[in-house]
């Protein structure tokens, strides 16, 4: 009997004629043995599995317990390591806690919170977000060309003629290609958002470039998905326009406030207040 170092055991009557091939697998084995990590028990990488090295899953340091079971789903908060609890500025979680985080995400265009989302109100929502009107315009098309049908209500079959997007059935527009921080049912996995950062990030995983972006797209790009694949690259290139960092990198909160929502607000706001000593002063000249 022979044991590896991985724990193998071989079975062989020693001096058999079939010895040194049982020796061979033997050194094989333990030269294919893993690598270990920090944690105990299991590895999250092997250096065989070039891939496994160069893409780490994000793991909780030993003695941080800001924020507890990552893997597990939250159905109303965007919580991260820095944000536990989601977004606490303007009592957002408080307030949206009757809405799932993908709901959320949409709540900024249903201005009128009825439930639907008319193309209308998405190009609004893209202008007042700084977008100008031909990318407002190209936005209002891909998202509701794609995104009204799966949301229909039970028991449509037909179009909706207006292309309308119903939010209580968002869920249904989820695609591959994807994070996976939205699961299926449109709750918030902080385990898939942290693995952004840790798998495609650089430095202190606080900000993702949009070089890193794209490896991202890649590495997450599932086969035979070409929706999936189109989708991960509008929305994506959409948060860089919307963000635009000076420095060249999205910031990691501003990212997870918008997968809630909360930083479209923020931004419109911004803008709003932005434009209006302008107007005033435009008023202010015409007299």
């Amino acid at each position: 009997m022979f044991t590896s170092s991985t724990g193998e055991v071989f079975y062989h009557p020693i001096g058999s004629p079939r010895t040194s091939t049982v020796k061979i697998r033997l050194r094989k084995a333990e030269k294919m043995a893993p690598a270990r990590t920090e944690e105990e028990g299991f590895d999250v990488s092997i250096k065989e599995v070039s891939v496994t090295e160069e893409r780490r899953p994000f793991i909780l340091k030993q003695g941080d317990h800001r924020l507890k079971d990552p893997g597990t789903a939250r159905a109303n908060i965007a919580a991260s390591v820095e944000e536990p609890n989601g977004t606490e500025k303007g009592d957002w979680a408080r307030k949206n806690k009757g809405q799932t985080v993908l709901q959320q995400h949409l709540s900024y265009f249903d201005s009128d919170c009825d439930g639907i989302i008319w193309p209308l109100d998405t190009y609004r929502g893209f202008y007042n977000l700084g977008y100008g009107i031909l990318l407002s315009l190209l936005s209002l098309i891909i998202i509701h060309v794609n995104f009204s049908y799966p949301t229909l209500p039970p028991g449509h079959w037909l179009p909706d003629p207006f292309f309308r997007i119903y939010v209580a059935r968002i869920h249904k527009d989820k695609h591959g290609s994807d994070s996976g921080t939205y699961d299926t049912e449109g709750r918030f996995v902080p385990q898939k958002f942290e693995d952004i950062f840790s798998k495609y990030a650089g430095g202190d995983k606080q900000g993702i470039t949009l070089s890193e972006v794209f490896d991202y797209m890649k590495g997450q790009r599932l086969f035979a998905d070409p929706v999936g694949w189109g989708a991960a690259a509008f929305e994506w290139i959409a948060t860089w326009i919307l963000l635009w960092p000076e420095d060249g990198r999205m910031k990691k909160d501003d990212i997870r406030r918008i997968y809630d929502g909360s930083l479209f607000f923020e931004i419109a706001e911004r803008r709003r207040k932005q434009a209006a000593p302008k107007e005033t002063n435009g008023q202010t000249n015409g007299h």
